[in-house]
């Protein structure tokens, strides 16, 4: 007997569509099977094994893409879910980067860090933390901002010292130093087993710093909306292997991936109290205010912003107030050092240095007037060309768009941008760059200049590159950051390209973080001869 077998399902559950029969292309059978009672499907969601070129590479670890007929959320293991293992991945990873400046040894005066022989920059596991635990006097179990000390100037005298973090870093930095010494008294009452103190200190804050960059990825992923699967690398992305343990940028992450959260979701208030928090953490978060500030004006939701601002700067006055008032000279340390401090060795002035050899007065050991002068003046610019593209764009951008630009355009034009600022970036980027390949290019470059940084703080003689290699790297890296800018601006003024714009051909959705935004009808704004006029636009979603 030839040919198909008409009739009942077979053995293997499937019959026959058609002519092919059993050694056909399996793609023409199709399975017999009883419909389930629940046939509720998730059709919005983007495929990333369809649209993604890295995942749909990946995926051939685990049988390939998505089929045809794949059913879409009805799994237990939602995309959340798998993102968030994902991070767990990636912070497992940069504990590991960091594990080598752990290691303890004892020695003649018993129990100590081992550090010899430059071990921190051999290795590549230098953190932040382990120094300033006594840099910043956390060993002695003072009140950050009370305790002062001096240091020698690089002109000449002394200078008094306080804190240099801002308030909710420093009280972060505080409650992780009570609890090294908390279990310090454990052990020397009730014998738990031993360890210094500063690695206790890493250990808590790291912890800590973990679960905030959770609450980064877990933000991030429902604010990707029906993208959220491309919000994977912002879990695995190179930098967060690298620099996520490196300092304390982590917890304003977590708190501005909150704000946009919570104004995707309209809840205005909540939106400004962790933008007030954020910044009270790290100053970059505020620079939300001004996007939101934009967009707001474009839409004529002056009104919404005024609460989203007024609630950021009345949670930041609740922090900032007490300690102020108790400490003045030790809350103002952040402001003074800043404004005092020389160009960063990451930053371009000293590539420039590099190359012209001007020194930005720092020989002298005066504040760089000269420096300050120019990094404010080159983002009041930043500032204003984000404007002009919030208020200008034929079609409203996204908050996400306006954001990334006007954080990469602070990093650019700053005079300090410690590597671990990257981190800033990377969230924002996930969202407003939905181009994997792109983004991943970026992030291993930033990463990767972490290696001849590390020889730049060397003995000459032990150098695994000179120093030309260093600053040629943080080239690369600007004009990488540079061309995401450009890409961002030629999809803010071609959103027909913007793939979170428009998922599918002929679908055109509205900016996912918009929230209030998107209830605006008329909202193209032009600027002209100093007059604001709003033309009516047919594109309700923006």
């Amino acid at each position: 007997m030839s040919g198909p077998v008409p009739g009942p399902v077979v053995a293997d559950n499937r019959h026959p569509r058609g002519a092919p029969g059993p050694a056909g292309d399996p793609d023409e059978w199709e399975w017999a099977a009883t419909p389930a009672a629940d046939l509720r499907e998730n059709t919005e969601l983007v495929i990333p094994s369809r649209s993604d070129g890295i995942v749909r590479s990946a995926t051939k670890l685990v049988g390939g893409p998505l089929g045809r007929h794949g059913v879409v959320g009805r799994a237990r293991l939602t995309p959340l879910r798998v993102i968030l293992a994902l991070a767990l991945v990636g912070l497992a990873l940069g504990w590991s980067t960091k594990a080598g400046c752990l290691q303890q040894h004892s020695g003649s005066d018993g129990l100590s860090l081992d550090w010899d022989h430059h071990r921190q920059y051999i290795a590549m596991c230098y953190t932040d933390t382990v120094p300033l635990y006594s840099a910043e006097r956390l060993d002695r179990g003072a009140f950050p901002y009370k305790l002062s000390w001096t240091e020698s100037k690089a002109g000449g005298g002394e200078q008094q010292r306080f804190m240099e973090y801002p308030v909710i870093t420093g009280l972060y930095m505080y409650g992780a130093m009570r609890v090294a010494k908390a279990w310090t008294w454990m052990h020397d009452n009730w014998g738990v087993p031993a360890a210094l103190e500063v690695v206790l200190f890493f250990t808590v804050v790291a912890f800590g710093l973990a679960l905030f960059w959770l609450v980064t990825v877990w933000a991030t992923a429902i604010l990707g909306g029906r993208r959220i699967w491309s919000t994977w690398l912002v879990a695995l992305s190179p930098l967060v292997f690298v620099h996520i343990f490196t300092n304390f940028d982590a917890i304003a992450t977590a708190c501005l991936a909150v704000a946009l959260l919570f104004w995707s979701r309209r809840n205005l208030w909540a939106a400004g109290v962790f933008i007030g928090l954020g910044t009270a953490a790290k100053l970059y978060p505020a620079l939300a205010l001004l996007v939101l500030l934009v967009l707001c004006l474009r839409t004529g939701k002056v009104r919404e912003f005024a609460v989203t601002a007024v609630c950021a700067v009345a949670t930041w006055l609740v922090v900032n107030v007490p300690i102020l008032a108790l400490y003045p000279r030790g809350w103002w340390e952040f402001f003074r050092l800043n404004s005092d401090r020389n160009p960063d060795v990451t930053s371009l002035y000293r590539v420039v240095t590099e190359v012209s050899g001007y020194d930005w007065g720092a020989g002298g050991g005066s504040t760089p007037t000269l420096v300050n002068a120019i990094s404010l003046a080159l983002f009041v610019l930043v500032c204003l060309f984000v404007a002009f593209l919030g208020l200008r764009a034929p079609t409203r951008p996204r908050v996400a768009q306006l954001l990334f630009l006007l954080v990469a355009g602070f990093l650019l034009v700053n005079k300090v941008w410690s590597p671990q600022y990257s981190l800033w970036l990377v969230p924002l980027a996930v969202l407003a760059i939905p181009h994997a390949r792109i983004l991943l290019t970026w992030m291993t470059v930033d990463a990767l200049t972490w290696i001849p940084l590390m020889g730049i703080f060397l003995p000459a003689d032990a150098r695994w590159l000179p120093p030309g290699w260093f600053f040629t790297f943080l080239v690369v890296r600007a004009v990488l950051v540079l061309g995401l800018c450009a890409l961002v601006v030629f999809e803010i003024y071609r959103p027909e390209y913007d793939l979170v714009r428009n998922p599918e051909p002929g679908v055109r959705i509205a900016d996912p973080i918009g929230g209030v935004l998107n209830d605006s009808q008329g909202e193209t704004v032009r600027l002209r001869a100093g007059s604001w006029q709003r033309a009516d636009t047919a594109r309700a979603s923006g």
